[in-house]
């Protein structure tokens, strides 16, 4: 670590996977002080929510076992940055000062107010509380009662895989392809599994309402089910926009391509709320890692009166799970685009375990050692933060 004598306050708004991995690694000098300002205690691993939701794994973590020493966590949440005052102001009504941010806010899943009946009855997977919500829904009904996933993406995938591993009659309702970011032979995998596993896939069903026990598609076509789930969508938190900060059509932060705000160069954005030059990176817990790491690096580089490096990043692919004994590897160039080349069944399964556990494994290593992230060997590190959904 580096020894200096002038101390530097900085705030990351947001503890998941970006924003726990940069708190950590902003340590490698000794004159920052880092606050995180997280609205949960536990850090969650959100890309095992599928599982929290099928009862087989509880995804929330102690803090005390990511966090270096001496990050401050407040639990709270930032209700807005004021650029003048260098202040985020949070929600108890507290204020923290800062001379950097990290706004690592994340994303959220969007049940659209536009279909009618899907806020009501509709239930989400895409953070922890929807998902303890939908998970004891879950146990109270019969082991036979139909569900409805709505989303053909990786994390509807996911969710009905799960469910229909425990053999409960699941319908996958797409909206249009099947696990469109996979190629041919990703879609094809996906498929054959769901198929044999006995989960009915709809790829040009679009829900039009959601009742209390069907889902109404555009066609007319009513189907029957117990419990719908819905995993279409994205949203980010607007505390960006609520800050005066300039943000992109979904709300994300518009930074430089060295994830600093375009509007206040003491803000640098990581994880799915960046959207640098506007041209925003998949929104995944690969990306947030990598992110996070970059973030991370921009502060201390300005600190250090240098030029933060411009944002690299080096996908390796997709690792879909499908229940706990089965998965679709895909991979794919650099820039993520999907190739050809698929790897499906246990061994797929063995690394989506392995990455899931690498994505938490990476935030411990910068607890103990900040700065042991080394980006150059981009495969080996990209996989270290886990290329899941």
């Amino acid at each position: 670590m580096v020894e200096h004598s002038t101390l530097h306050k900085v705030v990351v708004i947001g503890g998941g996977y970006a924003g726990t991995l940069a708190a950590n690694r902003l340590r490698m000098r000794t004159d920052v002080r880092v606050t995180l300002v997280n609205s949960r205690p536990k850090f969650v691993e959100r890309i095992r929510l599928h599982q929290f939701v099928a009862g087989n794994y509880d995804a929330a973590v102690d803090y005390g076992t990511l966090l270096g020493d001496d990050v401050q966590l407040v639990v709270d949440n930032a209700t807005r940055i004021d650029t003048a005052s260098r202040t985020v102001e949070l929600a108890s009504g507290r204020t923290l000062d800062y001379d950097y941010v990290i706004y690592a806010v994340g994303s959220t899943g969007a049940v659209p107010a536009s279909v009618p009946g899907a806020v009501d009855f509709a239930y989400s997977v895409a953070e922890f509380e929807f998902a303890e919500r939908l998970r004891a829904r879950l146990a109270e009904l019969p082991a036979d009662a139909a569900v409805t996933v709505v989303g053909g993406g990786l994390t509807g995938i996911e969710t009905a895989a799960e469910l229909a591993e425990q053999g409960r009659a699941v319908t996958l309702v797409c909206g249009g392809t099947l696990a469109p970011a996979l190629s041919a032979a990703g879609r094809r995998s996906v498929a054959t599994w769901l198929s044999e596993h006995g989960v009915t896939v709809l790829e040009a069903g679009v829900v039009a309402e959601v009742r209390r026990d069907a889902v109404v598609l555009t066609d007319g076509s009513v189907r029957q089910g117990a419990l719908t789930i819905w995993t279409a969508g994205f949203g980010v938190p607007g505390l960006a926009a609520a800050s005066g900060l300039r943000v992109d059509a979904l709300g994300r932060l518009l930074t430089d391509e060295a994830l600093v705000s375009v509007d206040d160069d003491r803000i640098v954005a990581a994880g799915d709320a960046a959207s640098p030059s506007g041209r925003p990176l998949r929104m995944s817990c690969q990306a947030a890692g990598w992110l996070g790491v970059q973030a991370a690096d921009a502060v201390l580089s300005r600190i250090a009166g240098t030029t933060p490096a411009v944002v690299k990043m080096v996908f390796n692919g997709s690792c879909i799970s499908l229940g706990r004994h089965a998965g679709t590897m895909q991979y794919s160039d650099q820039d993520d685009t999907p190739l050809d080349s698929v790897l499906d069944g246990p061994k797929a399964a063995e690394i989506k375990e392995e990455l899931c556990r690498r994505a938490v494994m990476g935030i411990t290593m910068e607890a103990r050692n900040p700065g042991v992230i080394v980006l150059k060997n981009a495969g080996q590190e990209a996989a270290g933060m886990a290329a899941a959904s």
